[in-house]
């Protein structure tokens, strides 16, 4: 636990219960509220509270609320900078709730990997002892490199198996419904952040939910073409819908909560009478999908999006369309309705919003900003704020009073697919394709600080063998250098037309060289900044470089199926290694210089002779079906590490051509893997957000670290113990482990 963790519970349990336990009571009534102060401004404090099993994290987020007491703001010794420390040290403990849960290992480094911003004495003060914790190893953030507080994320809640649909919200702001492609509801707590139940009967993808003003009731919609109305007060089915000929894609609810109309793949929309179960009409006149049904507060009218490029607006007391809405030049895929009736917002995959007067039916002004198709759009109870969720990732905050784009909310890995707005227009809550669920703050998006780095995926990562330097590729077409001890962007390499997949670094650090989806690799001077010259001959994009001790010779991955060996000296290829039958993902290289080893979309590893140019063997033992991402290899070149789609890692004996063992820990596909110097361990990066320190004699991982965002690539300094690392947003980590000596001490490792 630590030092004093270890030193707290030796006392006596009433003593515990006295220190960890309720703080207003004990010290503003005492009339000292500067010991309440001190101790949520101590990181040893806050270690101790989540780790002990009578408290924990909630109970310890629960103790920051009582900064805002009336009590508290009244009381003479209050401090407002304080109380802003306070709420930024609670933001984050909000932020990282759902890591926290399962690893209390990580709280240093996610108070340090988003507060190192803040040049608050009381924040500074508490990370500079968050630094110093030894109790086991961990992942030192060098950098400030997560999403801080007030930036919008107030936390990421996980559970489904698969890609978020849709999302509703109870009126009350408690709880969200969630539904996914894995065919399954979810109710979540959105206070706590925990999953309350789950609602199960669909046999196939839950496209759709809505739910009704009082809470009681959620109406889901399926491609399996039904309805389902669930009671949420005893989390039973209560009705299934049947009429619809496709998948159910769309559903809106009445504000009484008696009607609910749904749209299809079919075309037409169904108005469903939730007392009876029974259809009451249909509405046609759509010519292609419904994907989204909107209604007035009123239940009179409902606004429909289609895959036919319209909205159509339908009068439910006649049962007619009144007029439809044109003007998006792509489906559109979500509409909004404000409280009064009088407006609606449309999203579409054209990549715009529009917003829609509904007493004339013409187009009141259009918004842009997206870089890909919009996929949904909810409207605040007051009207005067849009919120839309995008394939770019992102959502975005307009002000429906002067038609401008407010801010951008980012942290989702993939399409945000749904978005909902709380009654009191405090919070959003959106569903992604990364299968996660975001509540974000709309009080506070306005980001305070702008990160230096890469602004799309980062590929690919290498480290100087002097470790002085880092060296990223990414798929915003360019090679940063960085300096590994600050973490201080130092330049930029520009010259592919594309991403930029892999990037290698020669033993003396003056030559980088990078491979792009331009099918080129660029060989690149790093004292002049130069490009030397461009290698071609690959006939697809390259996915991995690798270059060898001496600096002579590099080794290509491509899409194409081959790897190709070429002379550094002179910029030719030398030849090419064929015999993989997909596509070549990475690629390593033995110290010596006579074997390179490629992984593949076939499934298997190749280990190549590079004085013969022939292939030695062929491995094989990840799950079937499943590509292998990345292989790492030994230095004395009698082992190699491979990460797979499967979720594990693999260690192989090559000299008798076995599997050793399997790491087995992460919950999604392993991107990357490394091995450090010594070779006792072996960092993986993986879709899950983790990067993992495994110790290679016991197989056990031995510290964690999570990101933003899915872990593309790491790398290790030659200290052993400095990682760099870059995930799908952008982000290079610069991370230091910490606690190995002392771990390596009490004999764990």
């Amino acid at each position: 636990m630590g030092e004093f963790a270890d030193k707290l519970a030796a006392k006596p349990l009433f003593y515990q219960r006295a220190y960890l336990g309720s703080l207003l009571p004990n010290h503003v009534k005492s009339g000292n509220l500067e010991k309440y102060y001190q101790k949520l401004t101590d990181f040893n404090f806050l270690m101790a509270k989540i780790q002990h099993p009578e408290f924990g994290l909630q109970a310890l987020i629960d103790d920051f609320d009582l900064v805002d007491d009336s009590e508290v703001v009244t009381h003479p010794e209050y401090n407002p900078e304080t109380a802003k420390a306070l709420n930024l040290i609670q933001r984050v403990l909000w932020m990282s709730v759902d890591i926290l849960e399962r690893d209390r290992t990580q709280l240093a480094g996610q108070l340090l990997g988003r507060l190192l911003h803040f040049n608050i004495p009381e924040i500074q003060v508490m990370l500079k002892v968050a630094k110093q914790w030894k109790a086991a190893p961990w992942l030192r953030p060098l950098t400030s490199c997560l999403t801080p507080p007030r930036r919008g994320l107030l936390r990421t809640i996980d559970g489904h198996s698969d890609s978020v649909n849709a999302v509703a919200v109870t009126q009350d702001g408690k709880r969200a419904i969630s539904a996914s492609r894995d065919n399954t509801l979810k109710v979540w707590d959105l206070t706590t952040g925990k999953e309350e139940f789950t609602l199960t009967g669909h046999s196939n993808s839950v496209y759709a939910v809505a739910v009704t003003a009082d809470g009681n009731r959620a109406i889901s919609g399926s491609d399996d073409y039904t309805l389902k109305v669930w009671d949420l007060t005893t989390t039973k089915e209560v009705l299934t819908l049947i009429g619809h000929k496709s998948w159910v894609t769309a559903i809106a609810v009445t504000a009484d909560g008696k009607r609910a109309i749904s749209g299809s793949l079919d075309n037409p929309l169904k108005v469903w009478d939730l007392i009876t179960g029974k259809e009451e009409f249909t509405l046609t006149g759509h010519s292609n999908s419904v994907n989204t049904v909107a209604v007035t507060a009123d239940g009179k009218r409902a606004i429909s999006g289609s895959s036919d490029n319209t909205l159509k607006v339908w009068d439910l007391i006649t049962r007619k369309q009144e007029f439809s809405l044109e003007g998006h030049s792509n489906s559109v895929n979500a509409v909004a309705v404000t409280a009064d009736g009088k407006r609606a917002i449309s999203a579409s995959f054209d990549g715009t919003l529009k917003v829609w007067n509904l007493t004339t039916g013409k187009e009141l002004f259009t918004l842009t900003g997206h870089r890909a198709l919009v996929k949904a759009a909810a409207i605040s109870a007051d009207g005067k704020r849009a919120i839309s969720g995008s394939r770019d990732n992102t959502l975005k905050v307009w002000d429906l009073t002067t038609g401008k784009e407010e801010f951008t909310l980012t942290g989702h890995s993939n399409s945000v697919n749904s978005v909902a707005i709380t009654a009191d227009s405090k919070r959003a809550i959106s569903g992604s394709w990364d299968n996660t669920i975001k509540i974000w703050n709309l009080t506070t998006g306005k980001e305070e600080f702008t990160s230096e780095g890469h602004s799309n995926s980062v590929n690919a990562v290498a480290v100087t063998a002097d470790g002085k330097l880092a060296i990223s590729g990414s798929s915003d077409k360019t090679i940063t250098v960085w300096n590994l001890t600050t973490g201080d962007e130092l330049f930029a390499l520009t010259g592919h037309s594309k991403s930029v997949n892999a990037v290698a670094v020669t033993a003396d650090g003056r030559r980088a060289i990078s491979g792009s989806w331009d099918k080129t690799i660029k060989v690149w001077d790093l004292i002049t900044r130069d490009e030397l010259f461009t290698l071609t001959g690959h006939s697809d994009w390259v996915k991995a470089v690798a270059i060898n001790a001496d600096g002579k010779q590099a080794v290509s991955g491509s899409l194409d199926k081959t790897l190709k060996v070429w002379d550094l000296s002179i910029g030719k290829e030398l030849f090419t290694l064929t015999g993989h039958s997909d596509w070549v993902k990475a690629v390593a290289i033995n110290a010596d210089g006579k074997r390179a080893i490629s992984c593949s979309s076939d499934k298997t590893l190749k280990v190549w002779d590079l004085t013969t140019q022939k292939e030695e063997f062929t491995i094989e033992g990840h799950s079937y079906s499943l590509t292998v991402n990345a292989v790492a290899v030994t230095e004395d070149g009698k082992r190699a590490i491979s990460g797979s789609r499967d979720k594990t890692l693999k260690v192989w004996d090559l000299t008798t051509r076995k599997e050793e063992f399997i790491l087995k820990s992460h919950s999604d596909s392993v991107k990357a893997v490394a091995i450090t110097p010594n070779e006792k361990r072996a960092i993986s990066g993986s879709r899950d957000k983790t990067l993992k320190v495994w110790d290679l004699s016991s197989g056990n991982v031995i510290a964690s670290f999570t990101g933003e965002n899915s872990i593309a690539c790491c790398a290790i300094a030659p200290d052993g113990v400095t990682i760099v690392a870059g995930d799908a947003s952008g982000r290079v980590y610069f991370l230091r482990l910490e606690g190995i000596a002392e771990y390596l001490e009490k004999g764990m490792a």
